[in-house]
């Protein structure tokens, strides 16, 4: 004889999409659904324990919040958008910032896309579409200009966002940056502490903040030294390796070659150290480099170079406290921050 069906025996299963539902978390825990949805929000009036098994039982099931149907209820998206240009320096930078930034916000309601664009198409273009589409809620930019119109943008549309880099627009807005002008300023002196009198500087294009913070560091610390520049400004850190490694060559062949070098990025470095050897001449004997990296690939490569990282995770994590920081409201000047390079005795010759 067959039983009676009791609905009350049944586990609710995911919904029509395969993914488990707040009912599912609800049956297993035996809390009512509302008093599950508080405890996922992290909703004071819920206690401690009962938000502790509500998240662990969520993560043990998959679950994961229907973004569809928040957006219904709330207006938001739950998305932060990190807009990168598609030929962002290798070794790892974006690998790195997107680690950063994901780890950071695991801890939050918000998760990360990634809008991607071209250097020959108009930088302003997706972050445009973001803003008007409201397809996310917070928006992440890197390669900043002192004066960058996609800054201006989102400042006059008030939207959220947090910028790797600076401006110079006279605007309060949420960045993270590292210190360039730190950082050059440090490679200069370590130079001269090793010797070297005739410097150049390998710095990234003009048309970018940290350009000039780069430039006006290098540029204080050689009048303070007494030191003239050897001129490589025809090459930037964004030319390919063959053009750095050509001109580079060149420039080791004149009469006044440079004797230290200050490389903006780990990646130019490489082709810095091919040109040279290029030439004939010897790193370490003839000629030094203090290079910035953000991967730690440079000790693997030469053991003549000094280095200073940038710690590109760490900004992802600046940046990603900063955007939610700004779509919650907070003043300006709150999600700022600034990482300063180590003292000089951070600039090791690598074993």
């Amino acid at each position: 004889m067959n039983k009676p069906h009791d609905p009350t025996t049944e586990v609710p299963g995911p919904t029509a999409g395969g993914r488990p539902t707040l009912k599912t978390i609800a049956f297993m825990t035996g809390l009512a659904i509302t008093t599950v949805s508080r405890a996922l929000k992290d909703a004071p009036e819920i206690g401690a324990e009962t938000r502790r098994r509500v998240q662990l039982v969520a993560r043990q099931v998959g679950y994961r919040p229907n973004r569809a149907g928040v957006r219904l209820r709330t207006g938001k998206t739950n998305v932060i958008s990190l807009v990168l240009n598609t030929e962002e320096q290798v070794g790892g930078f974006v690998s790195d910032l997107i680690y950063g930034i994901s780890e950071e916000l695991a801890q939050t309601p918000y998760h990360l896309i990634v809008t991607p664009y071209s250097r020959v198409n108009d930088p302003l273009e997706p972050v445009r579409y973001v803003v008007e589409t409201g397809s996310a809620d917070g928006i992440i930019i890197s390669r900043t200009e002192p004066d960058d119109k996609r800054v201006r943008y989102m400042m006059e549309h008030g939207f959220p966002f947090a910028t790797h880099g600076r401006t110079d627009m006279g605007a309060e807005h949420a960045f993270h940056d590292f210190d360039n002008h730190a950082f050059a300023r440090e490679a200069v002196e370590k130079l001269a502490a090793l010797g070297r009198r005739r410097l150049a500087l390998l710095a990234p294009p003009s048309s970018l903040s940290y350009h000039h913070h780069m430039r006006a560091g290098f540029s204080e610390a050689l009048a303070e030294q007494g030191f003239g520049e050897v001129s490589f400004d025809t090459v930037t850190v964004d030319h390919s390796i063959d053009q750095i490694r050509a001109r580079m060559r060149q420039l080791m062949q004149r009469p006044n070659r440079p004797d230290g070098i200050v490389s903006g990025a780990g990646g130019a470095t490489f082709a810095l150290v091919a040109g040279i050897e290029d030439a004939g001449l010897k790193l370490g004997v003839d000629v030094d480099i203090v290079s910035k990296q953000s991967s730690k690939l440079l000790h693997l490569f030469r053991p003549q170079l000094y280095v200073v990282n940038e710690d590109i995770r760490l900004a992802g994590r600046e940046l990603a406290r900063s955007v939610v920081g700004s779509i919650e409201g907070a003043l300006a000047p709150s999600l700022q921050s600034l990482s300063r390079p180590g003292p000089v005795e951070a600039f090791q010759r690598q074993a």
